[in-house]
Protein backbone atom coordinates (compact mmCIF):
# COMPACT_ATOMS: atom_id res chain seq x y z
CA UNK A 1 0.00 0.00 0.00
CA UNK A 2 2.74 2.23 0.86
CA UNK A 3 4.47 1.54 -2.32
CA UNK A 4 1.24 2.56 -4.14
CA UNK A 5 0.99 5.75 -2.61
CA UNK A 6 5.00 6.97 -3.53
CA UNK A 7 4.72 5.73 -6.94
CA UNK A 8 1.10 8.05 -6.57
CA UNK A 9 2.43 10.78 -5.63
CA UNK A 10 5.58 10.30 -7.59
CA UNK A 11 3.71 10.39 -10.78
CA UNK A 12 1.90 13.78 -9.64
CA UNK A 13 4.57 15.87 -9.39
CA UNK A 14 5.92 14.39 -12.50
CA UNK A 15 3.24 15.37 -14.66
CA UNK A 16 2.88 19.03 -12.92
CA UNK A 17 6.22 19.57 -13.17
CA UNK A 18 6.28 18.24 -16.84
CA UNK A 19 2.53 20.42 -17.72
CA UNK A 20 4.56 23.92 -16.20
CA UNK A 21 7.60 23.12 -18.25
CA UNK A 22 5.21 22.60 -21.41
CA UNK A 23 3.50 26.11 -20.87
CA UNK A 24 6.62 27.48 -20.49
CA UNK A 25 7.80 26.29 -23.70
CA UNK A 26 4.11 27.50 -25.06
CA UNK A 27 4.54 31.05 -23.63
CA UNK A 28 8.31 31.20 -25.29
CA UNK A 29 7.04 30.05 -28.51
CA UNK A 30 4.40 33.00 -28.62
CA UNK A 31 7.66 35.59 -27.27
CA UNK A 32 9.45 34.42 -30.35
CA UNK A 33 6.29 34.02 -32.77
CA UNK A 34 7.71 35.86 -36.02
CA UNK A 35 4.90 36.96 -38.46
CA UNK A 36 5.40 35.48 -42.26
CA UNK A 37 6.36 37.53 -44.92
CA UNK A 38 3.76 38.13 -47.35
CA UNK A 39 3.34 40.73 -50.38
CA UNK A 40 2.01 43.52 -48.48
CA UNK A 41 3.93 43.63 -45.39
CA UNK A 42 7.97 43.51 -47.48
CA UNK A 43 9.02 45.21 -50.09
CA UNK A 44 7.03 47.78 -51.83
CA UNK A 45 4.46 46.34 -50.59
CA UNK A 46 4.54 47.80 -47.06
CA UNK A 47 4.59 51.15 -48.65
CA UNK A 48 1.10 50.42 -49.90
CA UNK A 49 -1.83 52.31 -47.86
CA UNK A 50 -3.63 50.62 -45.08
CA UNK A 51 -6.99 51.23 -46.88
CA UNK A 52 -5.50 48.60 -49.88
CA UNK A 53 -4.07 46.17 -47.06
CA UNK A 54 -7.28 45.95 -45.40
CA UNK A 55 -8.68 44.94 -48.66
CA UNK A 56 -6.07 42.18 -49.44
CA UNK A 57 -6.28 40.75 -46.06
CA UNK A 58 -10.13 40.38 -47.22
CA UNK A 59 -9.15 38.61 -50.26
CA UNK A 60 -6.40 36.62 -49.69
CA UNK A 61 -6.07 35.96 -46.49
CA UNK A 62 -9.40 35.64 -44.81
CA UNK A 63 -10.91 32.31 -44.96
CA UNK A 64 -14.16 31.91 -47.29
CA UNK A 65 -17.37 30.07 -46.56
CA UNK A 66 -17.41 26.76 -47.75
CA UNK A 67 -19.07 25.87 -50.77
CA UNK A 68 -18.94 21.97 -50.99
CA UNK A 69 -19.63 21.02 -47.26
CA UNK A 70 -21.30 22.18 -44.25
CA UNK A 71 -19.36 22.95 -41.52
CA UNK A 72 -20.67 21.05 -38.29
CA UNK A 73 -21.00 23.84 -35.54
CA UNK A 74 -19.04 23.69 -31.57
CA UNK A 75 -16.06 22.35 -30.91
CA UNK A 76 -17.08 18.97 -29.47
CA UNK A 77 -19.24 16.13 -30.70
CA UNK A 78 -20.21 12.75 -29.48
CA UNK A 79 -19.83 9.46 -31.68
CA UNK A 80 -23.02 7.44 -32.52
CA UNK A 81 -21.88 4.11 -32.42
CA UNK A 82 -19.08 4.14 -29.27
CA UNK A 83 -20.55 7.00 -27.56
CA UNK A 84 -16.80 8.58 -27.20
CA UNK A 85 -16.65 12.35 -26.72
CA UNK A 86 -14.60 13.61 -29.91
CA UNK A 87 -13.32 16.80 -31.35
CA UNK A 88 -15.21 18.52 -34.20
CA UNK A 89 -12.78 18.77 -37.36
CA UNK A 90 -13.92 20.73 -40.01
CA UNK A 91 -11.01 20.26 -42.62
CA UNK A 92 -11.69 22.43 -46.02
CA UNK A 93 -11.16 20.36 -49.01
CA UNK A 94 -8.61 20.87 -51.03
CA UNK A 95 -9.04 23.68 -54.27
CA UNK A 96 -7.51 24.21 -57.27
CA UNK A 97 -8.13 28.14 -58.88
CA UNK A 98 -7.32 28.25 -62.33
CA UNK A 99 -6.70 31.91 -63.80
CA UNK A 100 -9.25 31.19 -66.18
CA UNK A 101 -11.54 32.06 -63.54
CA UNK A 102 -11.07 35.23 -63.37
CA UNK A 103 -12.93 36.31 -66.22
CA UNK A 104 -16.24 34.81 -65.05
CA UNK A 105 -18.00 35.04 -61.72
CA UNK A 106 -17.82 31.46 -60.32
CA UNK A 107 -19.48 31.80 -56.88
CA UNK A 108 -16.85 30.50 -54.90
CA UNK A 109 -16.93 27.50 -56.34
CA UNK A 110 -13.36 25.88 -58.00
CA UNK A 111 -12.03 22.89 -58.97
CA UNK A 112 -12.12 19.91 -56.53
CA UNK A 113 -9.00 17.54 -56.20
CA UNK A 114 -9.11 13.77 -55.59
CA UNK A 115 -9.48 10.56 -56.34
CA UNK A 116 -11.78 8.40 -58.16
CA UNK A 117 -12.41 4.76 -57.63
CA UNK A 118 -14.25 3.19 -60.29
CA UNK A 119 -14.73 -0.34 -57.95
CA UNK A 120 -14.74 -2.16 -54.88
CA UNK A 121 -11.00 -4.24 -56.03
CA UNK A 122 -9.88 -1.06 -58.46
CA UNK A 123 -7.28 0.79 -57.23
CA UNK A 124 -8.01 4.48 -57.21
CA UNK A 125 -6.64 7.33 -59.61
CA UNK A 126 -6.46 11.03 -59.31
CA UNK A 127 -9.43 13.08 -60.02
CA UNK A 128 -10.52 16.86 -60.56
CA UNK A 129 -14.16 17.91 -60.15
CA UNK A 130 -14.99 21.16 -62.49
CA UNK A 131 -17.95 23.04 -61.56
CA UNK A 132 -20.66 23.41 -64.68
CA UNK A 133 -19.95 26.53 -66.64
CA UNK A 134 -22.37 28.65 -68.22
CA UNK A 135 -22.79 31.85 -70.76
CA UNK A 136 -24.94 34.34 -69.36
CA UNK A 137 -25.93 37.82 -69.34
CA UNK A 138 -26.37 39.63 -66.10
CA UNK A 139 -27.35 43.47 -65.21
CA UNK A 140 -26.01 45.94 -63.00
CA UNK A 141 -28.93 48.55 -61.94
CA UNK A 142 -26.24 50.61 -60.52
CA UNK A 143 -23.84 50.83 -63.95
CA UNK A 144 -27.34 50.31 -66.16
CA UNK A 145 -25.43 47.66 -67.95
CA UNK A 146 -25.76 44.07 -69.53
CA UNK A 147 -22.75 42.24 -69.24
CA UNK A 148 -21.76 38.99 -71.46
CA UNK A 149 -19.24 36.75 -69.19
CA UNK A 150 -19.05 33.44 -67.82
CA UNK A 151 -20.97 31.81 -64.76
CA UNK A 152 -21.55 28.63 -62.55
CA UNK A 153 -24.51 27.35 -61.59
CA UNK A 154 -23.82 28.34 -57.84
CA UNK A 155 -23.30 31.91 -59.03
CA UNK A 156 -26.52 31.64 -60.68
CA UNK A 157 -28.43 30.82 -57.41
CA UNK A 158 -26.51 33.39 -55.33
CA UNK A 159 -27.56 35.87 -58.10
CA UNK A 160 -31.53 34.94 -57.76
CA UNK A 161 -31.13 34.92 -53.93
CA UNK A 162 -29.78 37.73 -53.59
CA UNK A 163 -32.52 39.54 -56.23
CA UNK A 164 -29.72 40.45 -58.85
CA UNK A 165 -25.81 41.20 -59.24
CA UNK A 166 -25.69 44.03 -57.44
CA UNK A 167 -27.08 42.90 -54.25
CA UNK A 168 -25.06 39.96 -54.57
CA UNK A 169 -21.55 41.82 -54.94
CA UNK A 170 -22.02 44.13 -52.56
CA UNK A 171 -22.79 42.09 -49.57
CA UNK A 172 -20.13 39.48 -50.07
CA UNK A 173 -16.92 39.48 -48.94
CA UNK A 174 -13.74 39.68 -51.05
CA UNK A 175 -12.84 36.25 -50.16
CA UNK A 176 -15.86 34.68 -51.71
CA UNK A 177 -16.24 36.79 -54.27
CA UNK A 178 -12.40 35.54 -55.46
CA UNK A 179 -12.36 36.54 -58.99
CA UNK A 180 -10.61 39.57 -60.63
CA UNK A 181 -14.04 40.18 -62.42
CA UNK A 182 -16.78 39.97 -59.96
CA UNK A 183 -14.36 42.63 -57.55
CA UNK A 184 -13.81 44.85 -60.43
CA UNK A 185 -17.53 45.24 -60.93
CA UNK A 186 -17.93 45.57 -57.11
CA UNK A 187 -15.41 48.20 -57.30
CA UNK A 188 -17.38 50.36 -60.46
CA UNK A 189 -20.87 49.63 -57.82
CA UNK A 190 -18.70 51.41 -55.27
CA UNK A 191 -17.38 54.35 -56.97
CA UNK A 192 -20.25 54.77 -58.82
CA UNK A 193 -22.10 54.87 -55.28
CA UNK A 194 -19.90 57.42 -53.55
CA UNK A 195 -19.64 59.42 -56.41
CA UNK A 196 -23.56 58.99 -57.49
CA UNK A 197 -22.51 59.36 -61.12
CA UNK A 198 -25.15 56.97 -62.04
CA UNK A 199 -28.14 57.79 -64.16
CA UNK A 200 -26.78 61.43 -64.78
CA UNK A 201 -29.18 62.29 -67.14
CA UNK A 202 -32.24 61.26 -64.54
CA UNK A 203 -31.88 62.71 -60.96
CA UNK A 204 -35.21 60.76 -60.40
CA UNK A 205 -34.05 57.37 -60.99
CA UNK A 206 -30.20 58.29 -59.56
CA UNK A 207 -32.03 59.13 -56.18
CA UNK A 208 -34.20 55.95 -56.02
CA UNK A 209 -31.66 53.49 -57.27
CA UNK A 210 -28.89 55.30 -54.74
CA UNK A 211 -31.85 55.00 -51.91
CA UNK A 212 -31.92 51.40 -52.72
CA UNK A 213 -28.48 50.84 -52.23
CA UNK A 214 -27.05 53.33 -50.13
CA UNK A 215 -26.52 51.37 -47.31
CA UNK A 216 -23.27 49.37 -48.42
CA UNK A 217 -21.47 51.94 -48.83
CA UNK A 218 -21.23 52.40 -44.55
CA UNK A 219 -18.80 50.17 -44.27
CA UNK A 220 -16.20 51.83 -46.45
CA UNK A 221 -14.58 54.79 -46.00
CA UNK A 222 -13.86 57.36 -49.40
CA UNK A 223 -10.36 55.94 -49.31
CA UNK A 224 -10.71 52.12 -49.12
CA UNK A 225 -13.08 52.53 -51.85
CA UNK A 226 -10.66 54.25 -53.89
CA UNK A 227 -8.22 51.11 -53.25
CA UNK A 228 -10.75 48.35 -53.31
CA UNK A 229 -10.80 45.70 -56.09
CA UNK A 230 -7.18 46.50 -57.32
CA UNK A 231 -4.80 43.68 -58.13
CA UNK A 232 -1.61 43.64 -56.75
CA UNK A 233 0.45 45.05 -59.64
CA UNK A 234 -2.28 47.29 -60.28
CA UNK A 235 -2.35 48.94 -56.53
CA UNK A 236 1.66 49.34 -56.99
CA UNK A 237 1.37 51.15 -60.60
CA UNK A 238 -1.81 53.48 -58.90
CA UNK A 239 0.97 53.92 -55.99
CA UNK A 240 3.78 55.10 -58.47
CA UNK A 241 1.65 57.19 -59.82
CA UNK A 242 0.66 59.09 -56.98
CA UNK A 243 4.29 59.46 -55.74
CA UNK A 244 5.02 61.09 -59.61
CA UNK A 245 2.04 63.30 -59.26
CA UNK A 246 3.57 64.86 -55.46
CA UNK A 247 6.74 65.01 -57.31
CA UNK A 248 5.90 67.05 -59.74
CA UNK A 249 4.64 69.29 -57.43
CA UNK A 250 6.74 72.59 -56.37
CA UNK A 251 8.71 72.83 -53.56
CA UNK A 252 7.16 73.95 -49.95
CA UNK A 253 9.74 76.96 -50.26
CA UNK A 254 8.52 78.33 -53.65
CA UNK A 255 4.93 77.95 -52.42
CA UNK A 256 6.04 80.46 -49.03
CA UNK A 257 8.41 82.99 -51.17
CA UNK A 258 5.25 83.89 -53.36
CA UNK A 259 2.84 84.16 -50.55
CA UNK A 260 6.00 86.14 -48.35
CA UNK A 261 6.07 88.56 -51.91
CA UNK A 262 1.73 88.50 -52.11
CA UNK A 263 2.05 89.87 -48.67
CA UNK A 264 4.14 92.42 -48.84
CA UNK A 265 2.96 93.98 -51.60
CA UNK A 266 -0.16 94.49 -50.05
CA UNK A 267 0.86 95.07 -46.95
CA UNK A 268 0.56 99.01 -46.41
CA UNK A 269 3.29 99.57 -43.47
CA UNK A 270 6.44 101.45 -44.43
CA UNK A 271 9.50 99.36 -44.55
CA UNK A 272 12.18 100.03 -41.54
CA UNK A 273 15.40 101.71 -42.33
CA UNK A 274 18.35 99.76 -41.06
CA UNK A 275 19.86 101.74 -38.43
CA UNK A 276 22.89 100.01 -37.67
CA UNK A 277 25.54 101.75 -36.32
CA UNK A 278 27.84 102.14 -39.79
CA UNK A 279 24.99 104.12 -41.65
CA UNK A 280 25.19 106.66 -38.69
CA UNK A 281 28.81 106.90 -39.61
CA UNK A 282 28.38 107.25 -43.18
CA UNK A 283 29.24 111.11 -44.11
CA UNK A 284 27.16 110.87 -47.29
CA UNK A 285 23.98 109.78 -45.78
Amino acid sequence: MNVLYYLYIFNFFNFSRNHKMESRLANGLKLLYIPKKTKINSGLGDRLPEAYKKFYKEWRHKVPEPVYFKPKPGKWTKDEKTGAVIPVQNIPIPLKYPKTMHSGIWGGEAIVQGFKQSGKYKSRVPHFWTPTLKKSVVYSEILNTYMSTTVTEKALDLLNKNYGLDHYLLKTAACDLKTTLSLKIKRHLLMALRDKTLYKDDSVKQQEVYDKYKHYLKDYTHEEIEWYGLTFDQALLKMQEIDELNEKEAPLKAKYRLELIEELKNSNEPVEENKSWINKLNPFR
